[in-house]
C-alpha cells in the first residue's frame, strides 16, 4: 500500500469548493463547478486526441507512438488548467488526492507498476516535489500497484516544452530519460499532469519498452486538444 502525503489526505475533509468556494459537503468541487470540467470528446484510444466513433486516428496508424493507450481526464482547459497549475506551482498537494481519486476511476488498473513522470533533480529541487510522484500516489493508495519513484531517472536537464515550438520537442527530449529496471512483459503505467504534443511521454515510453515492458500506458489529468 502506498501512503498519501498528509497534506492530500486532508482533502478528504468536508471544505469549500476548491474553485468556487462554496460550500461542498465532503467533495473537492461543488456540483456547479464538477459539471464545468471539460470532458474529451470522441478521442483516438492512444493518444486521446479528437477522434470520431473513438476509433484509432490516423495520425498514430501512420505514425503508432511508443506508449499503447491514453486515458485522460478532462480537456487542458479552464477551469481545469486552473486547477493543474494550482497544484503545479503553488503547491497544492490536497489536488493531487483529487485527481489521483479521478483516474482511479477512469483506469482500468490492469498495470502491473506505475512510474510517475520523472523530473531532473536540479528542476525537483526547485520545485520541492514532483507533481506526478504526487498523483500517482494517491492514485494507488489502497491498491495493490507499486509506484516505483526511482524506476526511471531524468538524464538530461531538458528545456521546459512549453518553451519550444511543437516541432522541436521530440528532439528536445530525446535520450532524456534511463530506466534501472528489469520490465521484462510488465504493463507500465505512467502518471502525469498534462500531455500536450506528446513527445515527453512517447520519449518515456521509448524507455521502458526498451526496459522489457510489453505495454505502456498513459495515465494523465489533463489532455491538451488544440482547434
Amino acid at each position: 500500500m502506498t501512503s498519501m502525503h498528509p497534506r492530500i489526505a486532508r482533502a478528504w475533509t468536508g471544505q469549500d469548493c476548491e474553485l468556487c468556494s462554496a460550500p461542498s459537503g465532503l467533495g473537492f468541487l461543488c456540483a456547479g463547478c464538477t459539471a464545468e470540467l471539460p470532458l474529451l470528446p470522441e478521442h483516438c484510444p492512444r493518444c486521446a486526441l479528437p477522434s470520431p466513433g473513438n476509433a484509432v486516428c490516423g495520425a498514430c496508424l501512420r505514425h503508432a507512438p511508443h506508449f499503447d493507450a491514453t486515458i485522460a481526464l478532462w480537456r487542458y482547459e479552464f477551469p481545469c488548467d486552473r486547477m493543474v497549475q494550482s497544484l503545479k506551482y503553488r503547491a497544492r498537494l490536497a489536488l493531487a488526492g483529487f485527481f489521483g481519486a479521478g483516474l482511479a476511476s477512469r483506469a482500468a488498473l490492469r498495470a502491473q507498476l506505475i512510474v510517475p513522470m520523472p523530473l531532473h533533480p536540479s528542476r525537483l529541487a526547485a520545485r520541492g516535489f514532483n507533481q506526478a510522484l504526487e498523483i500517482a500516489r494517491a492514485l494507488a493508495h489502497g491498491r495493490a500497484i507499486p509506484v516505483r519513484t526511482r524506476a526511471v531517472r531524468r538524464v538530461r536537464n531538458t528545456a521546459p516544452q512549453t518553451d519550444l515550438p511543437y516541432e522541436k520537442r521530440a528532439k528536445n527530449v530525446r535520450g532524456a530519460f534511463a530506466c534501472d529496471l528489469d520490465l521484462d512483459g510488465l504493463a507500465v503505467a505512467v502518471v502525469d499532469d498534462v500531455m500536450t504534443t506528446g513527445a515527453t511521454l512517447d520519449e518515456l515510453a521509448r524507455t521502458l519498452k526498451r526496459a522489457g515492458a510489453a505495454r505502456v500506458e498513459n495515465w494523465v489529468v489533463a489532455r491538451t486538444v488544440l482547434g
